[in-house]
């Protein structure tokens, strides 16, 4: 039983999570063999401002344009 957790900042639509969530478990199938029936996938949204990459926060490096 393959659980598989996403993290990432919110902005994907409903739509667009129901989809990787669908892609995600049938890579999972094909390139590891599980079973679809068998499978998790969690996506966590973490704010923008509670993630870091480089010493600052995704926030700011988009507010800047990175």
């Amino acid at each position: 039983m393959p659980f598989i957790n996403v993290k990432m900042t919110p902005g994907p639509t409903a739509e667009q999570k129901a989809e990787f969530i669908k892609r995600v478990t049938a890579l999972a199938a094909e390139v590891l063999g599980k079973n679809p029936a068998t499978t998790h996938v969690v996506m966590e949204e973490v704010p923008a401002e509670s993630w870091g990459i480089a010493g600052e926060t995704v926030a700011a490096r988009k507010k800047r344009g990175a």
